[in-house]
C-alpha cells in the first residue's frame, strides 16, 4: 500500500469522524475511481431509519449513479472497517476491483473475521483486499463509541431506577 491509500483512508477516516458526531457507528468510505473520488460516504442508519445505509452501499449507490454503471470494476473502496456480509455481498455484485479497510469487525466481518466470502471461488467475482491501513485510529474510532454508547447506557439505567 503506498501513500495513495494512506491519503484516501484518511478521508474515509474523517467519514467516520462525521458519522460519530451524528450519533452513527463511526464507519467512513471512500470509492475511487482511476484516481479520482467518486464519493464519500458514513453510515447514516439512524438518520434514514434503513438499515441498508451502510457507507459502503451509499458509496456503491452514488457511484454507480455518476458512472451510470452498476459495473464497478476498476474501483477501489477504501473503508474503516471490514465490510459486513450485506456490505460485501454488494461489493461483489458492483464487481469491485480491490477493498482497503482499516480494522476488522469482529461481530459481523464478511471478508476475514468471521465470514470469508471473498474467498468462496464459487461466486463469480472476486476482488483484492488489503487490510490494516490505519488500524489503531480506525479501530479506536469504534471503541470509544461503543465505551461511550454503554456509559450513557448506564446513566440511562440509573436515572431510571431513581424514578418513582
Amino acid at each position: 500500500m503506498g501513500s495513495q491509500d494512506i491519503f484516501f483512508m484518511f478521508q474515509a477516516v474523517n467519514e467516520a469522524r462525521k458519522a460519530q458526531r451524528l450519533g452513527e457507528v463511526p464507519i467512513g468510505a471512500v470509492l475511487v475511481h482511476q484516481g479520482q473520488v467518486l464519493t464519500r460516504q458514513h453510515n447514516q442508519k439512524e438518520k434514514t431509519q434503513d438499515p441498508t445505509s451502510h457507507a459502503e452501499i451509499l458509496c456503491l449507490r452514488e457511484a454507480s449513479s455518476k458512472l451510470g454503471s452498476w459495473r464497478l470494476v476498476e474501483a477501489t473502496l477504501y473503508v474503516t472497517v471490514e465490510p459486513c456480509v450485506m456490505c460485501v455481498g454488494a461489493l461483489l455484485q458492483a464487481r469491485v476491483g480491490r477493498v482497503v479497510f482499516g480494522c476488522l469487525e469482529p461481530k459481523m466481518g464478511g471478508l476475514r473475521s468471521v465470514y470469508s466470502l471473498n474467498d468462496d471461488h464459487r461466486l463469480h467475482h472476486q476482488f483484492i483486499i488489503e487490510e490494516g491501513l490505519l488500524e489503531d485510529q480506525c479501530q479506536s474510532l469504534m471503541q470509544n463509541f461503543f465505551k461511550l454508547k454503554r456509559q450513557q447506557s448506564c446513566v440511562i439505567e440509573k436515572f431510571k431506577s431513581t424514578l418513582p
